[in-house]
């Protein structure tokens, strides 16, 4: 009976507080009203309205009435944003210093629209209205989510994004391995990566591995396209497409300045300078980032300029200059650990000389023209030149050195830092192309049409060579190697998008054309051969109901061979076809209110022809092939909850989940395996290499006013490395099984507002686990616990 009496009461006093507090709550709320007008002093009705308190994540949304006017209630007291937008009209964003029942008078100006045009432009999806017209998978990471996880790079912050598997390599994120939806990560070869749409890869046609990246803190957003939409870009249509934004210029000059440090003498500086000059737009931004890697005797450091110019012509004609500059200075060695190497000391490395030196300069110059409200023509013309200086003495496990039995000097390891020598792998790409994309839009009856046309002309060069040293720590020596491999690929393609009332449908093709030329420079010898290659592509929305869009779409994989892969070093053709895959897709993405946006996928990935290539970064065993038929079949999943949208609180708990199940993944047909020894083995059913079944990052956060806190768990599945799945480790340690793998983040930030600054700190990798991710040219560890404190200013 005490015990009752005792649960009834504390009930009551429950309900009480919670009764009280919710009177209290109430009289502290506010209703804010306001009215939208042009510069003449009319009205502008269906303006969207976005009222925001950042530090709480706290928004409102809502649109202006036939009279221009706005309203939101049950607002409390405090600091806000109004951010107001409507077509035609320059977007106008104020603060609203809300105390008691508050009106707000907000005035437009008229916008450029061919900068509205040369903005969106560089978007996968430029406007709501078309991320919801988009068949396909498609997820953004946005700036506050990249700022407030205080990500380390971009393995990191690509984590978030469901179908996404990264392999990390050095630990510092400067190469990260991106597979999307069970294809390979290594060197990204399977992603295409964009630019503000421009292509960044240093040679997307003839050598798509990717060994230069950009720092994160070039950027503001990210993009992942998984479907029907890719084959607007090419070449590679297999995976994905992932596009980093740049932030343009702000109307106000401001500076920003972050600091941070951590242990194992990480230090990253970026500093920041903007604003809005007469006509003239003005960005400039430059990062220098230095650490201690993933193993002993593993360094890095980089230096990143970049600079965006935006000028307006007149109000149908725009230009915008990008330029950007990067060297790198590593200490880092290819090789990965044998399993004695491993399990002696896991972050070991015996390679003391090995050194990385890379240097890009990128330009781009896009002009935009607009001729009618619903036709422009958008042009960008880049150009990019990229060196890759790698010393090294050893290109995998099996090499223990790789001029052991070369040099007469160079018995064994035992030799390796007095009288072995190394390999010096040397590289310069230059690249050149224009690409002209007209949009036109145009209404035939009741369906209303987005027609997009578009061309590419592209140029790369390549010149390889390689030399041996005789020494541990030699920069020069004895020519082996020297090839030049061109490629000059014109492609095209055409795609209209119908909408008829709640429905879209979007066929498109696309077609490639590419030239392949080799020239080996040691014995003149030339190969050359041509392909040519039709990508169609069919994708469907249906808008049920409202911020609810049901997609589905079915397109052409294509990725080339390279040109290394087509043609052999004397010349002769290989017959080696293109990667080809149907790709399909069913899924729905909702916002069923402000609170909580949910995005679910089947898909299914059907090649008939997936390559195994012959590249150094597969390891020893990896051979010319064409790998035949495989099958990737799988469910995503990427949700987030939002309490302060939900319950209207000044604080916030938020939920965050990227999930991909993986189901099958397997090589089909007549398959054998590619290891030297086990060619005769049939791998028919067998899983494919680096395709884990489950992938899931979830995190859980608290912020109120200038505090927010959040933890985050990354869960990689067990994986094979190689086609005949083994379970035990090799001697070399390049073959055997890949356990799962758990990782623990959290980051807290505070934002001092009179100072204008935000101070933070961060763990990645809390309890300090090592786990084996990578076995493809030997054992490579995960990066170990990395602690990292630091400060941003805002002026």
């Amino acid at each position: 009976m005490l015990n009752k009496k005792f649960w009834i009461w504390v009930v009551l006093g429950v309900l009480t507080c919670y009764a009280v507090t919710g009177v209290n709550a109430q009289s502290n709320k506010i209703q804010v009203r306001g009215s939208v007008k042009d510069i003449h002093g009319g009205t502008v009705a269906g303006a969207n309205v976005k009222f925001e308190q950042r530090e709480i994540l706290f928004e409102q949304n809502t649109t202006t009435n036939e009279h221009g006017e706005f309203e939101f209630i049950n607002v409390t007291k405090g600091l806000y944003q109004i951010t107001v937008s409507a077509h035609n009209f320059a977007k106008q964003t104020q603060s609203a210093n809300v105390s008691q029942a508050n009106s707000f008078e907000i005035i437009l100006q008229p916008e450029s629209l061919a900068e509205y045009v040369s903005v969106t432009s560089s978007y996968l999806a430029g406007t709501p209205e078309a991320l919801e017209r988009t068949a396909g998978s498609i997820e953004k990471i946005d700036k506050e989510t990249l700022e407030n996880a205080r990500v380390f790079n971009f393995s990191e912050a690509l984590r978030k994004v469901a179908g996404v598997n990264i392999r990390d390599e050095e630990g510092f994120g400067l190469r990260p391995n991106i597979g999307i939806r069970g294809t390979n990560p290594t060197r990204s070869t399977k992603i295409l990566l964009l630019e503000d749409g421009i292509p960044l890869a240093y040679a997307p046609y003839g050598d798509n591995a990717s060994y230069y990246h950009p720092p994160i803190e070039r950027f503001e957003s990210v993009e992942v396209l998984k479907g029907a939409g890719q084959i607007e870009y090419g070449p590679v249509t297999v995976a994905g497409v992932v596009n980093y934004i740049t932030p343009n210029p702000p109307e106000k000059p401001s500076f920003s300045l972050k600091l941070l440090g951590g242990n194992r003498n990480y230090f990253n500086g970026n500093a920041g300078f903007g604003g809005t000059f007469g006509k003239t737009g003005l960005l400039l931004n430059l990062t220098r980032k230095q650490g201690a890697g993933a193993r002993d005797n593993v360094r890095s450091g980089l230096n990143d300029f970049s600079s965006k110019v935006v000028q307006p012509i007149n109000d149908k004609n725009i230009l915008i200059f990008k330029y950007s500059h990067y060297n790198e200075d590593s200490q880092l060695t290819y090789s990965g650990l044998t399993e004695a190497e491993y399990a002696a000391n896991p972050r070991q490395n015996p390679f003391l000389h090995d050194s990385l030196n890379l240097f890009r300069e990128g330009l781009s110059v896009s002009h935009t023209v607009v001729f009618t409200s619903k036709a422009s023509l958008n042009t960008n013309a880049y150009t990019s030149y990229f060196s890759r200086d790698w010393w090294r003495q050893s290109s995998n496990s099996g090499e223990r050195p790789n001029r052991r039995g070369n040099d007469p000097d160079c018995r064994g390891m035992q030799d390796l830092l007095t009288t072995c020598g190394n390999q010096g792998r040397l590289r310069d790409y230059r690249i050149y192309g224009i690409e002209p994309r007209f949009n036109m839009q145009f209404d035939f009856g009741e369906v209303r049409n987005n027609l997009d046309i578009g061309f590419r002309v592209h140029h790369e060069n390549q010149d390889r060579r390689q030399k041996n040293g005789d020494l541990p720590n030699s920069r020069d020596g004895v020519l082996v190697e020297s090839n030049v491999r061109r490629n000059f690929a014109v492609s095209g393609f055409i795609q209209n998008r119908f909408v008829w009332k709640d429905f879209s449908f979007t066929p498109g093709v696309r077609i490639e054309n590419i030239k392949f030329k080799r020239i080996n420079r040691l014995n003149n010898t030339i190969g050359e051969t041509e392909l040519t290659q039709v990508i169609p592509g069919f994708g469907m929305t249906f808008n049920a109901f409202r911020n609810t869009t049901f997609f589905a779409g079915v397109h052409r994989g294509f990725a080339p061979p390279t040109t290394a892969d087509i043609i052999s070093n004397n010349g002769g053709v290989v017959d080696l076809k293109s990667e080809l895959s149907w790709n399909y897709e069913i899924g729905a993405r909702t916002r069923l209110f402000s609170a909580l946006s949910l995005e679910g996928t089947f898909f299914r990935t059907d090649y008939e022809n997936q390559i195994v290539p012959a590249s150094v970064a597969g390891g020893i065993g990896a051979v010319i092939t064409n790998g035949g038929k495989t099958l990737h079949q799988g469910l995503e999943f990427s949700g987030q909850i939002d309490s302060a949208k939900l319950f209207t609180t000044d604080y916030n708990i938020y939920f965050r989940t990227a999930y991909t199940y993986l189901g099958i993944a397997e090589f089909r047909g007549n398959r054998f395996s590619s290891i030297s020894g086990f060619t005769n083995t049939s791998v028919t059913g067998n899983r494919l290499p680096y395709a884990p079944k489950n992938l899931l990052t979830t995190s859980i956060g608290y912020s109120f006013r200038n505090f927010d806190a959040f933890l985050e768990n990354n869960f990689i599945g067990k994986q094979f490395s190689d086609d005949l799945n083994s379970i035990n480790s090799s001697t070399n340690g390049q073959n055997g099984a890949i356990e799962s793998q758990i990782y623990w983040n959290t980051t807290a930030n505070y934002r001092i507002e009179k100072l204008k600054a935000t101070i933070f700190i961060t763990a990645k990798n809390i309890f300090n686990k090592t786990f084996i991710v990578d076995r493809s040219r030997g054992i490579l560890p995960s990066s170990p616990r990395l602690l990292q404190g630091g400060f941003k200013l805002n002026f």
